[in-house]
């Protein structure tokens, strides 16, 4: 028992030293003057709500207005520079693509294997005689 009592009190007092130099840092810290920033240097941004998660909102608020992402890969990426983007991978994927037929003896074969522009050509009349596009 008296083990215990005489380990609690060593632990105490070495926490209480460890708390006391801690205070002591931030004390010193506190007393350092501080160099303010300008108001021309960073400018108030009003946040925007993007998301109703608070912490999701914050750091989308400081994604948009931190600007970095914008010219990530040496320049602003916009439609004229997409092939980089993309790297021709959609063009190479629709050249390289081999016509991939079902079997006739398959019975999903005629819905595979029929051409659908027809059906295509009117969904897309019935959509613009009911938008008036």
């Amino acid at each position: 028992m008296k083990k215990k009592t005489t380990t609690r009190k060593t632990i105490r007092q070495i926490v209480r030293e460890e708390v006391a130099m801690v205070i002591q840092e931030v004390i010193t810290e506190l007393k350092q003057p501080t160099q303010q920033v300008s108001q021309q240097e960073q400018p108030i941004q009003e946040k925007k709500n993007f998301s109703k998660n608070s912490v999701l909102n914050d750091v989308l608020n400081e994604t948009a207005t931190d600007g970095d992402w914008k010219t990530i890969g040496g320049g602003e990426f916009t439609s004229n520079r997409m092939n980089e983007l993309v790297g021709g991978q959609y063009g190479d994927m629709i050249k390289n693509t081999p016509q991939q037929n079902v079997s006739p003896n398959d019975p999903m074969a005629q819905f595979v294997n029929k051409d659908y522009r027809e059906v295509l050509k009117k969904t897309d009349e019935k959509q613009q005689q009911k938008y008036g596009k």
